[in-house]
C-alpha cells in the first residue's frame, strides 16, 4: 500500500526504538496513514503494541492490517472496558518489555500547522508503571487533503526523540510532564516542517498550509 500511494518513510534515531525495554511511545496523529509508517518501522521495535480507537478497525485495509499486527482497539464509549484493556497492556510493558504506542492528541489532527493538546492517558500509564516515555514526531502530511480529494506522492520523516524518564514521578507530576513533552514535540514538528518544505520543488502544490518557519 505504501508503494501504491507513493510514500517514502524515513526513520531517524531508530536505535531508541530498538532498545530492549518497556516504554510508552507518544506521537502526533495526522491520518490513518500513520499506521503505514508504523508498519514500516515495526521490525525495528520487534515488541510493539498500539492503542487505537475501535472505529479504526472498520477502516479497511488499515483496520485489518492493524488488527493482524497486534493493535489493541478500545471503545471510547465504554470507559470501563477501555480502562481494563489498557491496564492489561500496562502489565505487558514491564513483564515482556513491550513498547505501547499511543496518540495523545486523542484523534486525527487535520491542522498541519501545530499539534493538538494532549490527553493525560498515556502519561498516566507511564507514570503508574514507571517506564520511560519516548516522544515521536511525524513530519507534516503536506501531500494530502481529504476535503479537496488531493493525494500526491510524499516523504515522511519519523523521528524518535530522547526518552523521558518517569522514575519517582507521581500523578501530581503528570501535568508538568505533559507540558514538557508537548513543547519538545511541537518544536521538533516545526523543525521537520521547515526541512520538508525546503526539500520540495518551488512549484510543488502543497495540499495543506504548513507551520510558518523562520528564514
Amino acid at each position: 500500500m505504501t508503494k501504491l500511494f507513493g510514500l517514502r518513510w524515513e526513520l531517524r534515531n531508530g536505535h531508541i526504538l530498538a532498545e530492549d525495554r518497556g516504554a510508552v511511545i507518544v506521537s502526533n496523529h495526522q491520518s490513518s496513514l500513520d499506521i503505514f509508517g508504523m508498519f514500516d518501522i515495526w521490525e525495528v521495535a520487534q515488541k510493539l503494541s498500539v492503542i487505537a480507537k475501535k472505529q479504526l478497525f472498520y477502516v479497511w485495509p488499515f483496520g485489518l492490517s492493524a488488527y493482524l499486527s497486534g493493535t489493541v482497539f478500545i471503545d471510547r464509549n465504554n470507559p470501563k472496558s477501555a480502562y481494563k484493556q489498557i491496564q492489561v497492556m500496562s502489565d505487558v510493558l514491564v513483564k515482556n518489555k513491550t513498547k505501547l504506542w499511543i496518540f495523545p492528541e486523542g484523534t486525527r489532527n487535520k491542522d498541519c500547522t501545530k499539534l493538538m493538546p494532549f490527553k493525560r492517558g498515556a502519561f498516566k500509564i507511564a507514570v503508574n508503571v514507571q517506564v520511560p516515555i519516548i516522544p515521536v514526531v511525524f513530519s507534516p502530511y503536506y501531500f494530502i487533503n481529504s476535503k479537496k480529494y488531493l493525494f500526491n506522492k510524499g516523504h515522511v520523516i519519523i523521528k524518535f526523540l530522547d526518552p523521558v524518564p518517569t522514575d519517582g514521578l507521581t500523578e501530581e507530576d503528570i501535568p508538568n510532564l505533559m507540558n514538557r513533552i508537548f513543547e519538545v514535540m511541537q518544536t521538533e514538528y516545526k523543525k521537520l516542517s521547515k526541512e520538508v518544505i525546503e526539500a520540495l520543488p518551488r512549484d510543488y502544490p502543497l495540499a495543506v498550509p504548513l507551520p510558518q518557519t523562520d528564514s
